[in-house]
C-alpha cells in the first residue's frame, strides 16, 4: 500500500502506475492520500476533507511543527492498516498538512511491515524547510537551529513559530525516522544528488536506491499543433520556460533577464505556469512574450514543448525535475542550470547543463545560430 500527500501531478505517473501495476500482477494494492480528486473505490481512497487539510496548516503556520498535527486522520488511516495488514507501506511525501509522523512511525515500529519511502525532497532530514540549496544552509547534517538561527522558516511549509520548534522537529524527526531497523526499511530517491545527501544525514543507517522518476512517453511524445501559428511566434527560435508555480528559486527572475538579452527580431520567449500577477510583471518587462498560465492539459503540454526550439530551466533548487524529461520527449533540446539533480535528467546530445544566466544565454545564441545554418 502507498501513502501521499496529494493525487495530482507526478502521482498519476508513479503512485497510480504502480498501484495499476501491482493489480495487473495480481498483487493487492491499496492508495491513500490527502488532497487532490481521482476515482475511488475500496484500494483507492482520499482519507482528509478540506477543513482538516486547512486546520493541520494553520497549526503548522502557528507552533512550526509540521508533520505533528492530524491526529484524527492518522488514525482513520492507521483503523484501515489494522484491518489490510499490509506486507509493504510505501510512503511518499508526508508533509502536506495530513499526517501525524509520530504516531505513524510508532504504529510502523510496532508492526511486521517492509518500510519503503521514497524521498522528493529533503524534508525528511531537515527541521523545517524542503530543500536548503538556495539558502546555503547546511545545518541539517548537525542539528537544524542548535547554533544558528534557522534562515527559511517563512518558506514552505511556513510559520511564525521561532527556532526553538525548528530545532525541536530535527530532534524529533530524527528519534521517529531512525526508530526501525536497518533490514525492515528501504530508502528511494528519484536522484543519485538527493541519495548522496541522504547519506550524509541522520539516515545514513538506512539503504538508499536511486530509482528515477518517468513520465507518461503515450502523452509526452512529438504533438504537432497550430500552437507557433496562434501565438504569431513565426520562424523565431523559440525558447520556453515552464513550472508549476514560478518563484525566484525556480528561476523567474533569472529567465527574465535571459530574455532581455536575446533580439526579439530573432527570438520568441514563452513562459508557461505564470499566476495573474506574474503574467502583468512578464508582460510588462517582456511586451513580446508570451505569457501564459498553467495549462490544465497534459496535451497542450505536450504541443507547446513540441512547438518550441529549447526548453530553459533555470531552477536553483530541485531533485528530479520532469519537466526537463517532458521536453526532451517531446523531441525539445534542453538547456538547465546544474543544481540538485538536474542533470541526471538530460538524455540527448543536444542539451545542455549550464551554470549561469551569461552560459545559457551563449548557448542560446550558439543554438540559433545553428539552427540558422541549416535551414
Amino acid at each position: 500500500m502507498q501513502i501521499n500527500a496529494y493525487s495530482g501531478g507526478w502521482a498519476d505517473s508513479i503512485i497510480f502506475k504502480k498501484h495499476r501495476e501491482l493489480v495487473e500482477n495480481g498483487d493487492e494494492s491499496w492508495v491513500f492520500w490527502a488532497r487532490g480528486k481521482h476515482e475511488q473505490d475500496e484500494h483507492l481512497q482520499c482519507i482528509a476533507s478540506y477543513p482538516e487539510v486547512c486546520l493541520d496548516a494553520l497549526q503548522t503556520r502557528l507552533d512550526g511543527k509540521p508533520g505533528f498535527h492530524s491526529k484524527g486522520i492518522t488514525r482513520r488511516l492507521l483503523k484501515k492498516l489494522d484491518e489490510i495488514d499490509p506486507d509493504v507501506v510505501h510512503l511518499h511525501l508526508l508533509l502536506g498538512y495530513y499526517i501525524n509522523v509520530e504516531i505513524l512511525f510508532e504504529w510502523l515500529a510496532a508492526h511486521r511491515c517492509k518500510v519503503v519511502w521514497t524521498l522528493h525532497d529533503c524534508w525528511a532530514f531537515t527541521g523545517h524547510c524542503i530543500y536548503f540549496t538556495y539558502a546555503k544552509c547546511a545545518q541539517w547534517r548537525s542539528g537544524c537551529a542548535a547554533s544558528t538561527s534557522c534562515p527559511q522558516k517563512r518558506t514552505y511549509p511556513e510559520t511564525f513559530a521561532g527556532d526553538k520548534a525548528v530545532c525541536w522537529s530535527f530532534e524529533r524527526k530524527k528519534r521517529l525516522f531512525t526508530m526501525l531497523p536497518p533490514e525492515r526499511v528501504q530508502l528511494i530517491t528519484p536522484s543519485q544528488w538527493l541519495a548522496d545527501l541522504v547519506k550524509q544525514s541522520f539516515l545514513s543507517k538506512y539503504d538508499v536506491k536511486v530509482v528515477h522518476n518517468t513520465i507518461n512517453t503515450d502523452v509526452f511524445k512529438p504533438t504537432p499543433s497550430d500552437f507557433r501559428e496562434r501565438y504569431g511566434l513565426g520562424s523565431r527560435f523559440v525558447v520556453l520556460g515552464v513550472a508549476s508555480k514560478w518563484s525566484e528559486r525556480k528561476g523567474l527572475g533569472d529567465f527574465i533577464r535571459l530574455a532581455k538579452e536575446l533580439d526579439s527580431e530573432q527570438f520568441a520567449v514563452v513562459v508557461v505556469g505564470l499566476d495573474a500577477k506574474q503574467i502583468t510583471q512578464v508582460q510588462y518587462e517582456l511586451p513580446s512574450a508570451v505569457a501564459l498560465p498553467k495549462t490544465s492539459s497534459v496535451q497542450e503540454l505536450a504541443e507547446v514543448y513540441t512547438a518550441v526550439d529549447v526548453f530553459f530551466n533555470p531552477t536553483t533548487e530541485d531533485n528530479y525535475p520532469t519537466v526537463n524529461l517532458e521536453a526532451e520527449a517531446c523531441g525539445t533540446r534542453v538547456v538547465t542550470y546544474d543544481t540538485g539533480g538536474c542533470r541526471e535528467t538530460l538524455h540527448r546530445v543536444d542539451s545542455h547543463v549550464v551554470g549561469s544566466v551569461c552560459e545559457a544565454l551563449e548557448i542560446l545564441l550558439t543554438l540559433q545560430e545553428g539552427t540558422d545554418t541549416a535551414s
